[in-house]
C-alpha cells in the first residue's frame, strides 16, 4: 500500500509562517516540521555543483576564505542531508519559505533532486493571500507572461474593488519613514517606491541597474528627460534597515529632479501619481488596482505586455520619462491578469487557516 503524503517543511522563527506551513500540512494530509541544521557528509555527484550554486545565491556573501569554505560545507551538508530524507520519504511534499538562496535553496534542491515534490510559499501584494507555487516565488515562479493566457479568463470587477479596499500601507519599522496623509497640490510626478536594498528582489531579480544603487543614478540621469513641471516622488521602504536619505539628497543636491517623502502615505502617494517606477516592486502589481501606468526595470511576476512596460535600459528609462504623460497600458488585459491572480493563483489565508484549498489541491495534482 502507497504511503499517504506528508508536507516536510522546514522551520521557521516567524509564528505567521508557521501557521501558514500548518494549513497547507493539515490539506496535505499530515505535516513534520524538519529543522535548519541537519547535515550529512556523504554526498552525490551534483553536490558540489549545487552547493557552489547556492553560495553564490547566498544574502550574505562570507569575505574570508575560511569562513567561504565552512558555508559552503555547511551547504553540501544541507542537500545531501534534504536529498537523502527525501529519498528514504518519498511520500513527503518538501516545502520552505521562498527558497531562493542559501540552506533553503540548497535544501528544495536536494528534494527536487530526490523526486519529491515541491512547494515554495512566500508573501503576497493581495490582500489575505499568500503565494504557493511549485516552480518558484517572485520572478521565478509560474505566472504566464503570455498575455494570451488570460484571453480566457473573466475578468472580475467587484473582486478586483473589494481588493483595492483591502489595501494597507506597511507599518514602518523606521521613525523617519511614515504613512501619513499627504498633500500632493496637482503636482505632476511619477511615483518610486524604493526597496530594501539587500533583499533577494534586489541581488536576484534587479536586471541591468545592477541594484538600488545603480537604479538611483539611473533614474537621477533619466529625470532629466521628463516634462517640463515634472518629477519623480521617491519613498524609502518602510522596513529597510539601510537609509538611503544621504544618498537621495545628494543626487538632488546635483540636479535630479527627485522629490523625497518619507513621510506620506504609500497608497496615497500612488494615488496622486501619474505612474510609478520600481525594479520589481509589490507596489507595481498594487498600482495597477488605482489604474496607474507601471514601469519596470527589473524581472518580475507582472512583466507582462500591457500590463506594465519593462524598460530595458538606462536609454529606454531616459525614452520613457520623455513620454510620462503619455505612458499607456491594456486595462482589459490586467483586469483579466489581476482576476487571475487573485482567483485562480494566491492563496486565500486569514492567518490561521486557508479561506481556500483549491490552488493546494491543483498543485499537488499536478505531480501525483
Amino acid at each position: 500500500m502507497k504511503p499517504a503524503p506528508f508536507l516536510a517543511y522546514l522551520a521557521e522563527p516567524h509564528a505567521e509562517k508557521m501557521a501558514f506551513f500548518r494549513a497547507i500540512a493539515t490539506e496535505v494530509g499530515a505535516g513534520k516540521r524538519l529543522g535548519t541544521w541537519a547535515m550529512r557528509w556523504r554526498g552525490y555527484e551534483q553536490t558540489q555543483a549545487c552547493a557552489q550554486a547556492c553560495l553564490a545565491r547566498a544574502k550574505k556573501q562570507p569575505k574570508r576564505a575560511l569562513a567561504r569554505w565552512l558555508k559552503l560545507t555547511f551547504l553540501k551538508g544541507r542537500y545531501n542531508w534534504a536529498r537523502r530524507y527525501f529519498e528514504t520519504h518519498p511520500e513527503a511534499v518538501a516545502l520552505c519559505w521562498q527558497g531562493l538562496t542559501g540552506t533553503r535553496r540548497a535544501f528544495m534542491e536536494g528534494a527536487r533532486d530526490a523526486g519529491a515534490r515541491v512547494l515554495f510559499a512566500e508573501l503576497s501584494p493581495l490582500p489575505l493571500r499568500r503565494t504557493l507555487d511549485a516552480q518558484g516565488v517572485n520572478a521565478e515562479g509560474s505566472v504566464p507572461r503570455a498575455g494570451a493566457f488570460y484571453d480566457s479568463v473573466t475578468p472580475d470587477l467587484e473582486l478586483l474593488a473589494n481588493l483595492k479596499g483591502g489595501f494597507k500601507a506597511r507599518v514602518p519599522r523606521r521613525a523617519d519613514v511614515g504613512q501619513a496623509a499627504g498633500e500632493f497640490g496637482g503636482a505632476q510626478f511619477l511615483f518610486v517606491p524604493l526597496q530594501v536594498p539587500d533583499d533577494s528582489q534586489m541581488t536576484l531579480f534587479a536586471d541591468w541597474c545592477g541594484g538600488l544603487a545603480g537604479f538611483l543614478e539611473a533614474l537621477a540621469d533619466a529625470s532629466q528627460s521628463l516634462p517640463e513641471g515634472w518629477h519623480l516622488r521617491l519613498k524609502e521602504h518602510p522596513s529597510s534597515k539601510v537609509a538611503l536619505t544621504d544618498k537621495i539628497n545628494a543626487l538632488i543636491a546635483s540636479g535630479a529632479r527627485f522629490e523625497l517623502d518619507n513621510s506620506a502615505d504609500s497608497f496615497a502617494q500612488i494615488a496622486a501619481s501619474q505612474g510609478v517606477v520600481t525594479i520589481n516592486s509589490s507596489m507595481g502589481l498594487q498600482a495597477m488596482f488605482w489604474d496607474k501606468p507601471v514601469l519596470l526595470t527589473g524581472e518580475a511576476l507582472y512583466d507582462i505586455a500591457g500590463v506594465a512596460e519593462r524598460v530595458g535600459s538606462a536609454e529606454a528609462l531616459k525614452q520613457a520619462f520623455a513620454r510620462a504623460d503619455g505612458l499607456t497600458f491594456d486595462a482589459a488585459l490586467r483586469a483579466r491578469f489581476l482576476t487571475w491572480l487573485a482567483r485562480d493563483y494566491y492563496i486565500g489565508f486569514d492567518g490561521e487557516t486557508l479561506t481556500d484549498a483549491r490552488q493546494v489541491q491543483r498543485l499537488l495534482a499536478e505531480r501525483t
